[in-house]
């Protein structure tokens, strides 16, 4: 028992110089993950800024509920959740999509319509539509189309009372997307996980002997003495620079 709580010590304790070793190389090449950090993050903002084309929202609100409905119970309530994923269906279906195309005049297809369009709940009575478009003034047009023309073809399809609008969309000249900061950020981060990697396979796959414990570890041998490794002096690189000069002497 007490020999296997020894081999279990020696283990953690390698597991420990390991991680020591780990974050002295880490430290060893500080410089070389904050250049990797500048680099991507440089990278990735101009990436960013000038690749990236910006998107811009506009959104309109329906009332799901009619004329014939009540908020008086909890099944009025869950009629409203019913007709609001109904509403969603429809409202994605290609004979709607394709109408606003033809009212619009878009130069694309009901599959990149519908790709630009996103329906949330803001309550189990009223649905928000929102429209992302590169174009602010465009994205306002089609949310308001898809709005009127989804009310219009809700109300002949069911046969009930249409959907109200009760907020048209707007111009937003804000742009939702690309975060630069954040893609800034995320580039760098994406270096320093890049280059503690490589350190972290280089630092694992090197089985060099370098260290007195490294002797003890992996050879089982106890070190008996150091031999220090003799500095270069200032006389020591006279003499060859002397050296030198009389080999080129000796030459001529």
């Amino acid at each position: 028992m007490a020999k296997e709580q020894s081999q279990i010590t020696k283990k953690d304790d390698d597991i420990e110089i390991d991680l020591l070793g780990l974050l002295l190389a880490f430290r060893h090449r500080l410089w070389l993950i904050l250049l990797a950090a500048v680099v991507c993050g440089s990278l990735a903002g101009a990436y960013s800024k000038f690749v990236l084309i910006p998107q811009y929202t506009s959104s309109a609100m329906l009332y799901v509920l009619s004329k014939e409905t009540t908020l008086t119970s909890l099944a009025d309530l869950q009629i409203g959740s019913q007709l609001s994923e109904d509403y969603k269906v429809i409202i994605g279906t290609r004979p709607l999509l394709q109408e606003v195309i033809d009212r619009l005049g878009l130069d694309m297809s009901y599959r990149q319509l519908r790709s630009k369009i996103s329906i949330s709940d803001s309550s189990e009575r009223i649905m928000t539509l929102t429209v992302t478009d590169p174009d602010p003034v465009l994205a306002k047009e089609i949310v308001n189309q898809v709005a009127a023309t989804a009310s219009d073809y809700i109300g002949d399809i069911m046969e009930m009372v249409p959907p109200k609008i009760i907020e048209d969309g707007e111009v937003n000249f804000i742009p939702v997307s690309p975060n630069n900061k954040r893609n800034t950020l995320l580039g760098a981060m994406f270096g320093i996980v890049l280059v503690c990697g490589v350190i972290t396979v280089r630092f694992l796959m090197d089985d060099t002997v370098q260290t007195e414990e490294d002797v003890e570890r992996y050879l089982g041998l106890s070190v008996l003495a150091i031999v220090p490794e003799r500095a270069k002096t200032k006389e020591s690189k006279k003499r060859k620079a002397s050296r030198k000069a009389r080999k080129k002497g000796a030459k001529k």
